[in-house]
C-alpha cells in the first residue's frame, strides 16, 4: 500500500488561472474533470433527445415518454445495486464499467428504428444513469479532502456549467434540425461517456473500506436517520420541477409576461447556481447546519411560489419583474436545499457503504422526479392560487420538520454495530 501522493502546487504568486479556479492537482481535479466531461454530454443529450426520437427515429411522443419513464423506474433499483457493488469491489472500477457501458448503450441509440428496440436501450441507459450516481458517491467522499462540503458544492456548480455548455452545443443541432446533426449529438454523448472513463483511469485505485461484522447486507434500508432524511429530501425535491416544468407552462398560459422570459429565467437560475453554490454551502458540515438550511430552503421556495402566483394578472412589465424576483428567491432556496441534501446524503451515511446509502438517497430523489410534474400540475396549474398556497405550506412544513424528525430518528435508532475502524480517507492501492 503506497502513501497518498502529495498535490502538486505552484509557488505563491505564480499560480496559473487554472490553478486558481480548479482544485489542486491530483485526484480531486481528475474527478472534477471526469465529471465535467460526462456532464457536457448529458447536457447535449437531455436538450435534444426528444427531438431525435420524434424527428429522426419517428416515434410518437407518448412512446418516447414511456421509454424514458420505464428506464428511470428500472434505474432506481439499479442505483441501489450499483452503489453496493462500488462499496464492495471498488468505486473507480465500478465507475469505469458504468461509463464504458454507457458509451456502448448510447451507440445503440444510433441503431434503433422501432419502439421495442428503443424501449430496451432506454432501460439500459436508465440503469447506467442511476448506477453512475451511486457508484460515484464513494469517490466523492474518499477524495473530498479537508473541506468535503466545499468540494461537493464545487462539483455541483461545475456540473451545472457543463450541462449548460452541452445544451448550447445541442442548440446548434436543434437549429440545423437535420438527421446528421441529431445523430452527431447522440454520438457526442457516447464519446463523453468514453472520455469520462479515460480520465477516471488516471485516478488511484481505492481499496474498499472494512465493514462492521454484523452490518448486514442492506444496512442503508434499516438506517432510521438516513431513511428519515431521504423521505424529507424526497418531499423537498419536488421543487426541482418548478423552473423546468411549472414556470414555462405558467408563463405561457397564465401570465402576460413575454414568452422569452422562459429562457431568461432558466439562464438566471443556472447562472446563480453556478456562481453561488460553493459560497452558500460553506459551513454545512453536520446534521444541525443541514437542518437549518432545510428550514431556509422551505421558506425561500415557498416565497418564490407566492411571487410566481402573484405574476398571473399584472401587466407584462410587472409580471416579468415578479417572475425574475421569484426566480432569484427560489434559486436561493434551491441552493440551500442542495447544500443540506448533500450533507444528509454523505454525513449520515456509513463510510464503508457510501455507494449503497447514495443509492437509497437517489431512490427518494427519483421518486420525487417522477411525481413532481403530477403534483405541481395538479395543484398549481389545476387549482390556481389555492394550489400554490398548499405547495408553499408543504415546503415550509418540510423545512421546519427536517431538524426534529432527523434528530428523533437519531435518538431512537439502534446502536451502530461495532466493527473495524473505517477511516474517511484511505491511501490509494498501487
Amino acid at each position: 500500500m503506497a502513501l497518498s501522493p502529495k498535490p502538486v502546487t505552484a509557488p505563491p504568486g505564480r499560480r496559473s488561472l487554472g490553478d486558481r479556479l480548479l482544485p489542486e492537482r491530483g485526484p480531486r481535479r481528475l474527478l472534477v474533470a471526469a465529471n465535467f466531461v460526462n456532464a457536457v454530454g448529458s447536457g447535449m443529450f437531455m436538450s435534444s433527445s426528444a427531438l431525435y426520437f420524434t424527428r429522426v427515429v419517428h416515434l410518437p411522443m407518448s412512446q418516447v415518454a414511456l421509454g424514458l419513464f420505464l428506464g428511470a423506474m428500472v434505474g432506481l433499483a439499479a442505483g441501489l445495486l450499483g452503489g453496493k457493488v462500488a462499496d464492495r469491489w471498488g468505486a473507480r472500477e465500478t465507475q469505469l464499467v458504468v461509463m464504458v457501458s454507457g458509451s456502448v448503450f448510447m451507440c445503440c441509440y444510433l441503431l434503433v428504428d422501432a419502439f421495442w428496440s428503443y424501449l430496451l436501450v432506454s432501460v439500459l441507459i436508465g440503469v447506467v444513469f442511476a448506477a453512475d450516481k451511486s457508484s460515484k458517491a464513494p469517490l466523492i467522499r474518499r477524495f473530498g479532502g479537508a473541506d468535503p462540503a466545499g468540494f461537493r458544492a464545487y462539483l455541483r456548480a461545475s456540473t451545472n456549467l457543463a450541462v449548460s455548455l452541452g445544451a448550447l452545443v445541442a442548440g446548434v443541432a436543434i437549429q440545423l434540425d437535420t438527421a446528421p446533426a441529431y445523430l452527431a449529438v447522440v454520438a457526442g454523448r457516447a464519446l463523453s461517456f468514453a472520455g469520462c472513463a479515460l480520465v477516471l483511469l488516471r485516478l488511484p485505485r481505492l481499496a474498499p473500506l472494512p465493514a462492521p461484522v454484523v452490518s448486514g447486507r442492506w444496512e442503508a434500508l434499516r438506517d432510521r436517520p438516513y431513511l428519515a432524511a431521504t423521505v424529507l429530501n424526497c418531499l423537498m425535491s419536488l421543487h426541482f420541477a418548478i423552473p423546468t416544468f411549472l414556470l414555462p407552462l405558467w408563463i405561457v398560459d397564465h401570465t402576460h409576461a413575454p414568452r422569452w422570459m422562459v429562457s431568461a429565467l432558466l439562464v438566471t437560475n443556472t447562472v446563480l447556481v453556478i456562481t453561488l453554490q460553493v459560497a452558500v454551502s460553506k459551513n454545512v458540515d453536520d446534521t444541525a447546519s443541514a437542518s437549518r438550511r432545510m428550514r431556509w430552503a422551505g421558506a425561500a421556495v415557498a416565497a418564490g411560489l407566492v411571487l410566481i402566483m402573484l405574476a398571473e394578472k399584472p401587466p407584462a412589465w410587472l409580471s416579468a419583474t415578479l417572475l425574475l424576483t421569484a426566480t432569484a428567491v427560489y434559486t436561493l432556496g434551491e441552493l440551500w436545499h442542495s447544500a443540506a441534501a448533500m450533507e444528509y446524503s454523505y454525513g449520515l451515511a456509513a463510510p464503508h457503504a457510501q455507494g449503497q446509502y447514495a443509492g437509497v438517497f437517489g431512490l427518494g430523489g427519483g421518486i420525487a422526479e417522477a411525481l413532481a410534474p403530477v403534483v405541481l400540475g395538479s395543484l398549481a396549474l389545476g387549482l390556481g392560487w389555492p394550489g400554490y398556497l398548499l405547495l408553499a405550506a408543504l415546503f415550509v412544513a418540510v423545512g421546519l420538520l427536517s431538524g426534529p424528525v432527523v434528530a428523533l430518528a437519531e435518538r431512537t435508532a439502534p446502536p451502530t454495530p461495532p466493527g473495524p475502524p473505517a477511516p474517511a480517507h484511505q491511501a490509494p492501492v498501487t
